[in-house]
C-alpha cells in the first residue's frame, strides 16, 4: 500500500504540468494579435484561430475522460504532453493560416489531455480530507503560469521574436513529461461501460450544476469584460487606461486567486464543499456588481499616483485594482471546492468523466456569454454586462441553496 509521502512526491510534476500547459495557453492567447498581424488574416479566418482551439477540446473531451478512467491515467497523460509539446514545436514553423489553425487544433487536444486527467490524478491520489487542498495548490500553478505568461510573454516576443517562446515551452513539457514518468506511478483502476452516463444523473453532480451553469455565464462575462472595461474609451463606457494598467488589473485577480485557493481548498476539506461553492459564488456575485461603480468611487479618493512601468495612474486604477483582486479571491473560495467535490463522487466510478462532466457544463455559458456581453454592451451600456453576471451568479446560488435544503435538508451543506 502506497504512504501519503510516497503520494505526496507524485504530486510535484502533476503540479508542473499544470503549470506548463497553462503557461503554453496564455502564452499563445498573449501572442495571437501578433500572428493576425503576421499571417495577415481577416475576417473569419481570424474567428478560426479562435475557435480551432475550441474545436480540439470540444472534441477530445469525452473520448479522452473515457480513455482515462478505462485504462492507465499516467500513460494517457504521457501521450497528451507528448501531443502538447509536439503542438508547441509546430508553432515554430507555422507560416500560413492554415498551419496555425491546424496547431491550434492540437494544441487543444493537449490542453484537454494534460488539463482533466492530471486533475484526475490529483484527485485520486490525495485522500478525501485534502483533496480539496490538493486541487488548490494545482490550481495556484496555473494561475501562476497565468500571471507570467501574461507578462512575460510579450517582454520576450519583443525582444527575440516567436521561436525561442516555442523552444523553450516546448523544453519545460519534456521536463515535465520525464517527472510524470519518473515520479507518477501507473494507475491500474479501470472502469467498465461508460461512466459519463452513470454520472450524469448522480444527484450531487446534478445538484452543483445547477449552480456551475449559471455562473459559467458570471465569470465568462467578468473575465472578458474586466479589461474591456478598464481599457476602452470613456465614450464607450470604459476607464480609458492603458494597456499595462490593464495587464495589472488582469494579473492581480490571478495573483489572489492563486494565494487563496490552498488555504480554501483546505478549509473546505474541513467544514464542506457546498458551503464554500456557495460563499464564494455569493461573494463573487456581489462584487461584481460593485464594478461599474469603480469610477464614482475613484472620483471620491481624489488621488493620482506615478508608478514604475505603470506611470502616472488616476484614482479609479487602485479602486478596479482592488475590486479585481476581490473577485480572485471569491473565485479562490469556491474552486477549490468545486473541483473536489466532482472528484468525490468520481472517485472509484471514473472519476476523469466526472471532472469531463465539470468541463462539458461550463461550455454552452462560455459560448453564449459572449455574445450576450456584446449585445449589452452596444445596447444598453457596459454597466449591464456586470449588473447581468452579478445577478447570475447570484440566482445559481440559490438555485444551488433551494436544491440542496429540498434534497438533502437544510444542514446538509455543512456535510458536503
Amino acid at each position: 500500500m502506497r504512504s501519503r509521502v510516497t503520494d505526496r512526491f507524485q504530486f510535484y510534476p502533476l503540479y508542473l504540468t499544470r503549470f506548463v500547459a497553462s503557461l503554453g495557453f496564455i502564452t499563445l492567447l498573449t501572442l495571437l494579435p501578433n500572428y493576425i498581424e503576421q499571417l495577415g488574416a481577416t475576417g473569419v479566418v481570424v474567428g478560426l484561430f479562435v475557435t480551432a482551439l475550441g474545436i480540439g477540446r470540444t472534441v477530445a473531451l469525452v473520448p479522452l475522460g473515457w480513455a482515462a478512467d478505462r485504462y492507465d491515467k499516467r500513460l494517457l497523460l504521457l501521450l497528451s504532453m507528448l501531443l502538447s509539446a509536439i503542438s508547441y514545436g509546430l508553432f515554430v514553423f507555422v507560416d500560413s493560416s492554415a498551419g496555425f489553425i491546424l496547431a491550434r487544433i492540437l494544441q487543444g487536444l493537449g490542453i484537454v489531455g494534460t488539463g482533466i486527467i492530471s486533475l484526475a490524478l490529483v484527485g485520486e491520489l490525495a485522500a478525501a480530507d485534502e483533496r480539496a487542498n490538493q486541487i488548490g495548490k494545482y490550481n495556484s500553478w496555473r494561475m501562476a503560469a497565468g500571471i507570467i505568461g501574461t507578462i512575460g510573454a510579450g517582454v520576450l516576443y519583443d525582444a527575440f521574436g516567436f521561436d525561442p517562446i516555442f523552444v523553450v515551452l516546448v523544453v519545460l513539457f519534456v521536463i515535465a513529461l520525464f517527472g510524470v514518468w519518473f515520479l507518477v506511478e501507473a494507475d491500474d483502476s479501470a472502469i467498465e461501460g461508460f461512466a459519463f452516463f452513470e454520472l450524469a444523473l448522480n444527484e450531487r453532480i446534478l445538484t452543483v450544476t445547477s449552480f456551475r451553469a449559471q455562473y459559467a455565464v458570471s465569470v465568462t462575462l467578468v473575465r472578458n469584460w474586466v479589461p474591456i472595461f478598464v481599457g476602452v474609451s470613456v465614450a464607450r463606457g470604459g476607464l480609458a487606461l492603458s494597456a499595462t494598467a490593464v495587464g495589472a488589473v488582469v494579473a492581480t485577480e490571478k495573483f489572489t486567486n492563486m494565494l487563496g485557493q490552498p488555504f480554501m481548498g483546505r478549509f473546505s476539506d474541513r467544514y464542506g464543499r457546498g458551503l464554500f461553492i456557495a460563499v464564494g459564488g455569493g461573494f463573487y456575485g456581489l462584487i461584481t456588481f460593485a464594478i461599474p461603480l469603480a469610477s464614482s468611487v475613484g472620483e471620491g479618493l481624489r488621488i493620482s499616483v506615478t508608478l514604475p512601468v505603470l506611470g502616472t495612474v488616476p484614482d479609479v486604477f487602485f479602486v478596479v485594482l482592488l475590486l479585481n483582486g476581490l473577485l480572485g479571491f471569491a473565485d479562490s473560495i469556491r474552486e477549490p471546492a468545486s473541483m473536489a467535490l466532482f472528484a468525490d463522487e468520481g472517485k472509484g466510478s471514473g472519476i476523469t468523466s466526472s471532472i469531463g462532466i465539470r468541463g462539458l457544463v461550463w461550455r454552452p455559458g462560455a459560448l453564449l456569454a459572449p455574445l450576450l456581453g456584446g449585445y449589452l454592451m452596444d445596447s444598453v451600456g457596459m454597466e449591464w454586462v456586470f449588473f447581468i453576471a452579478g445577478g447570475t451568479v447570484l440566482t445559481g446560488v440559490l438555485t444551488f441553496l433551494g436544491i440542496i435544503s429540498k434534497r438533502f435538508g437544510t444542514d446538509a451543506l455543512a456535510r458536503w
